[in-house]
């Protein structure tokens, strides 16, 4: 999952990055936002352009798809536009054509929490027209791409947060909060190699706020209008406890990001790392034939935080229609060979993006990529964020402020939980 830092310390900076790459796109479309009025049919030869983020062996992923759907689609040409693969970057990129009023890009990628805003706006274009079959992905990230009891968005790729663990240094999982603090401060002091038990992402950004959910945080929906509930206090606690009181994690983590989290696990530094699926595949990689990573290679699993009802946060990437569109019949047959199972299984094997539709998880992906096997115990317990057009500014302004301070140690959970109440339960109500 790319993760993105605070919306408020980017928004200035995106929107400059974002200029370049999006004046010229603009110029290009801008013909076709005020002179095309009608829908063109999917026989008809045309192109569709699809933004999409993702570098290397996701930008390869995706230039293999588009061939696959043109190779069936000998009419349909798709010209990929690349956004950053920062995502707050690549939002704004996307803002910037949306705002413009342009019928282009076609087809979008969203983070899984933009979709409600992108609809609220009326950026994004209501599937119900097509039928979509939403039984076929998993239902917590089904519900990310609806609004108001419509879709508008269908699941791409999923992601999800779990625990791993290092086989050869921690021989049974825990099945308790206990009992992980415990091995984590057993193999610190019986192993010096080890330099943390736990690698976590501290910093002050969103994975701060996945990190606490997957810790137990319940802050679904329903549970922003009082944040200051026992699950919420119980998953900081734990959070500022894990570096202060049972020191397993280093002071360090305050500061950490995804990719500290991940250098820690490969490198055999810690037996406990929470983090995305795309680890697992790098833990098993290998290089002329000689595993990249050997200190966790064949020693990886996985699993849910050991909390009393384990969750985990949701991640991952949608698939959305610009509403201005006026090629909405390729733009949905796109999509649909984007979700197709050999589309999906391809994907994962060569880019390591689980699958978002749940028969993708067969023999054949278990046969190239073992490990997926031992991931479907974390997606049963997905848990998305809030589905709501205003969460990336309560998550940006209130919890990643909130939760930087209590692990620094400036507030008591209780406290933190209890000043921030108030402003959370302001923003809710201001959507309609």
């Amino acid at each position: 999952m790319h993760m993105w830092p605070a919306r408020s310390s980017l928004r200035t900076v995106a929107a400059i990055a974002a200029g370049g790459l999006v004046a010229v796109g603009l110029a290009a479309c801008s013909s076709l936002s005020s002179s095309a009025s009608s829908q063109v049919p999917l026989s008809a030869k045309q192109t569709i352009a699809f933004a999409s983020a993702g570098l290397g062996t996701e930008g390869t992923a995706t230039k293999a798809a588009i061939a696959g759907f043109e190779e069936l689609h000998p009419n349909i040409t798709v010209s990929l536009l690349s956004l950053s693969s920062n995502a707050t970057v690549a939002e704004e990129q996307e803002e910037h054509y949306f705002i413009a009023g342009s019928s282009t890009p076609d087809v979008m990628f969203t983070d899984v929490i933009w979709p409600s805003a992108f609809a609220r706006s009326g950026w994004i274009a209501n599937l119900d027209s097509f039928k979509p079959s939403t039984s076929e992905f998993f239902p917590a990230q089904m519900v990310t791409g609806e609004y108001n009891g419509s879709v508008y968005a269908i699941p791409w790729f999923i992601n999800a947060e779990g625990i791993y663990y290092n086989t050869s240094i921690i021989k049974t999982p825990p099945t308790t909060e206990a009992q992980l603090v415990s091995d984590a401060q057993h193999a610190l002091a019986t192993d010096k190699s080890l330099k943390e038990g736990l690698a976590f992402e501290g910093a002050e950004y969103e994975g701060s706020v996945t990190a606490w959910q997957s810790f137990g945080a319940n802050i679904g929906l329903s549970s922003l209008s009082n944040i200051d509930n026992p699950a919420n206090a119980a998953a900081l606690t734990f959070m500022y406890d894990a570096i202060h009181t049972y020191k397993i994690s280093p002071p360090a983590v305050t500061g950490w990001e995804e990719a500290n989290v991940q250098a820690a696990w490969l490198s055999g530094q810690t037996p406990f790392a929470l983090n995305w699926p795309y680890l697992f595949q790098l833990s098993q990689s290998t290089a002329n034939g000689k595993p990249v990573y050997p200190a966790v290679y064949n020693s990886t699993a996985w699993m849910p935080f050991p909390s009393s009802t384990p969750q985990s946060s949701l991640g991952g990437q949608d698939l959305a229609i610009n509403a201005k569109s006026t090629h909405k019949a390729a733009a949905w047959a796109f999509i649909q060979y984007l979700t197709s199972v050999s589309a999906q299984d391809a994907r994962a094997i060569t880019a390591g993006d689980p699958p978002s539709v749940t028969a993708a998880y067969n023999a054949t992906l278990y046969s190239a990529a073992p490990y997926y096997k031992d991931e479907t115990a974390v997606y049963k317990v997905l848990t998305p964020r809030p589905v709501t057009p205003v969460y990336p500014d309560i998550s940006s302004s209130v919890f990643q402020p909130m939760i930087s301070s209590v692990l620094s140690g400036q507030e008591s959970p209780s406290a933190a939980l209890s000043s921030n109440a108030a402003t959370v339960t302001q923003t809710l109500a201001t959507v309609k």
